[in-house]
């Protein structure tokens, strides 16, 4: 029976191609000088690899091994786009994609459908990257559609067989269509990197063993061998690598965005997927420059910023003197698309950070950086991330940028802090109306037990609902309606005048209702205020002040 894209398949080929980057990563690397000499192709395009595989493992794991071939590209496309480092990294996620979306439509035969992938997938990196050369991986790709487009068989063999080898050839011919590749005698890093990915598939389908590089050698005038490369460091031209996932954007956005990159850097990638998320890649000298374009485009988190010179650091260097276009700012980090764009309206930046994830020092700069202000305010909005804020505040210090870190310990004080910030105020009058609205501010959260357990208020059974304030619980009750009126009240037993209720991402609007109504009947000097916040951990959070 001849091989299908089944998701044992699919599967096989995520484990097979990231075993063979992890064998020939170091080699990859050491061939690395296009388009930035900095060693690093193979590392970025295994990370990707293994993001995207384990992507899958997750897919099964959640939904069992009978989950289907569509389900298992996307999840294989997802987890690359996710995962993506480096310019090679995001256009791997692309190939990743054309399979998706290949695999997606009503069943066809299996060669008919890879051939499919290839196109598309070079078609999407093609869209992604902004000035596309020949010589590079996007050659090797085009080989390889063009080779799968022209086989007579519909067989899965036959056409991943004809891809592969078409993109082996392609892999040689890349040293004599690049100055640079020429002048070092070796062939694209990243083209090789596509071939083994290919390859790995070939010879899954066939039977043999993969995982090796192009035996033929490749002439160079200095004899020397195809993986045997100068070591270069950093950029001629720019010196720092900046890239974040963006979501909250449009197609015309994202182009806007693209043109706004290449004015600042170069290497500009921007590539995203059928649900709107983007990964965006940019080499350049002007780190919050590429960030703020980001911010007028959409929502980017998970912001990475690498300095070519010295990849080891953990901080960021000095930027250039003039990097401040205004001369303050307020930076929020918050979890949550809905209390995101609630404290943007109220005039923060905002650093936005995935439910569960924390944030490190280098994301916390990089943000600091894109908000382009000589004077920033941190809001970390929670008491574990204060430490880091002020360690990376620390370093923003050093760089000539003044970071003040408000220790907020919730959303609901940082919005407080928020509400009563004036940017037309003396600076320093400013930042006590803001600590003493945080000081000022109590709160408390609702979660539904998952388990039996012993807390300071008695046992708890699964399903019953926990108030928690302060960290510690102080109360259980039936449901989520009379926990919210339990808590509420308690909360007001030290007195209060605003009450400010955030629902989370899958609470009833009617919790907040009821309590509202039940508020103004039994402590009608206090004003309610609802929001959605977004958040998953607490359908309801509570603040007082």
């Amino acid at each position: 029976m001849p091989p299908t894209l089944d998701t044992a398949l699919l599967t096989g080929w995520a484990r097979a191609a990231t075993t063979a980057l992890e064998r020939h990563c170091a080699e990859i690397d050491r061939i690395n000088v296009f388009p930035v000499p900095d060693g690093d192709t193979g590392t970025n395009l295994l990370l990707t690899m293994r993001a995207a595989a384990d992507a899958v493992r997750r897919v099964v794991r959640e939904n069992g091994a009978g989950r289907g071939a569509a389900a298992v590209a996307a999840a294989l496309a997802r987890g690359a786009l996710v995962g993506a480092r480096g310019n090679s990294g995001v256009i791997l996620s692309q190939v990743l994609r054309g399979l998706a979306e290949a695999v997606a439509p009503a069943p066809r035969p299996a060669g008919a459908v890879l051939a499919d992938a290839l196109r598309r997938a070079h078609r999407l990196a093609t869209a992604a990257v902004s000035r596309p050369k020949e010589g590079t991986v996007l050659s090797v790709l085009a080989a390889a559609a063009s080779a799968a487009a022209d086989v007579e068989s519909d067989r899965l063999d036959d056409v991943a067989v004809a891809a592969a080898e078409a993109a082996g050839k392609a892999v040689q011919a890349t040293t004599g269509q690049l100055p640079e590749l020429a002048r070092a005698g070796v062939v694209d890093a990243g083209g090789l990197g596509l071939y083994l990915v290919l390859d790995a598939l070939a010879a899954l389908v066939t039977g043999r063993s993969g995982g090796e590089l192009p035996r033929t050698p490749v002439p160079v005038a200095r004899g020397r061998e195809v993986l045997v490369a100068e070591r270069e460091a950093g950029s001629e031209e720019h010196d720092y690598e900046v890239m974040y996932l963006l979501d909250g954007t449009d197609e015309p956005r994202v182009g806007e965005l693209r043109t706004r990159l290449t004015a600042i850097g170069d290497c500009v990638a921007v590539a995203g997927d059928a649900d709107g998320l983007w990964n965006v890649h940019v080499h350049c000298s002007d780190i919050g420059a590429a960030i703020e374009a980001g911010i007028d485009a959409g929502r980017p988190h998970r912001i990475t910023v690498v300095r070519f010179a010295d990849q080891e650091e953990q901080y960021l260097p000095t930027p250039p003197a003039d990097r401040f276009s205004r001369e303050r700012a307020v930076l929020m980090v918050v979890t949550g698309a809905e209390v995101a764009e609630l404290a943007r309206s109220a005039g923060a930046v905002v650093l936005e950070r995935e439910p569960g994830r924390s944030v490190d020092e280098s994301e916390l700069l990089a943000a600091l950086a894109g908000t382009r202000a000589r004077h920033v305010v941190l809001l970390p909005d929670d008491a574990e991330l204060a430490p880091v804020a002020e360690s990376a505040a620390s370093v923003a210090r050093r760089d000539g940028q003044e970071v003040l870190v408000l220790p907020t310990a919730s959303v609901l004080q940082g919005l407080s802090a928020l509400a009563v910030h004036d940017p037309d105020r003396r600076a320093g009058d400013d930042v006590v109306a803001m600590a003493e609205a945080a000081a000022g501010t109590r709160t408390g959260g609702l979660v539904v037990a998952e388990s039996e357990a012993l807390t300071w208020v008695g046992r708890c059974e699964p399903g019953e609902v926990l108030g928690i304030t302060d960290g510690e619980v102080v109360l259980i009750a039936p449901d989520l309606a009379v926990g919210a009126l339990w808590l509420a009240h308690r909360m007001l037993t030290a007195g209060g005048e605003i009450v400010t209720v955030l629902l989370g991402d899958a609470a009833d609007p009617s919790l907040a209702d009821g309590l509202a109504a039940d508020l103004r009947r039994t402590h009608p000097e206090v004003d309610v205020v609802v929001h959605r916040g977004g958040q998953t951990d607490y359908p309801l959070v509570l603040g007082v002040e």
